[in-house]
């Protein structure tokens, strides 16, 4: 999913517990997927920032520096206003984008026919 056009909301939202657990039946085992795609997007986002600001990188002092520094504080500026990796995970969750599955719980479907 791209992280950019996300509908997730940039602030946080309250949500009711038990639809969080209608899925997996369990409120923990939800955290943690969320937890877990939420480590995924951050990493994603943190790699599209360090490749976008590497652009500008200057081993050399300059007039010119003052002005690619005004393009950075924008790049910046753009990746803080875009919603937090937890909220974005959430959404996904919410949304049934996320794939998961529990290898324990399929063996034992597996076991018991």
């Amino acid at each position: 999913m791209d992280y950019k056009k996300s509908k997730a909301p940039v602030n946080t939202v309250t949500r009711n517990i038990m639809d969080l657990c209608d899925e997996t039946g369990n409120i923990y085992e939800s955290v943690a997927i969320i937890s877990k795609r939420a480590n995924q997007i951050s990493v994603q986002m943190k790699e599209d920032l360090s490749r976008k600001l590497a652009e500008f990188a200057s081993y050399n002092d300059s007039l010119e520096e003052v002005f690619e520094n005004r393009e950075q504080i924008e790049i910046s500026r753009y990746y803080e206003k875009l919603p937090k990796p937890a909220l974005l995970a959430t959404q996904e969750f919410v949304d049934d984008k996320i794939y998961w599955r529990d290898p324990a719980h399929e063996a034992q479907q597996e076991a018991n026919d």
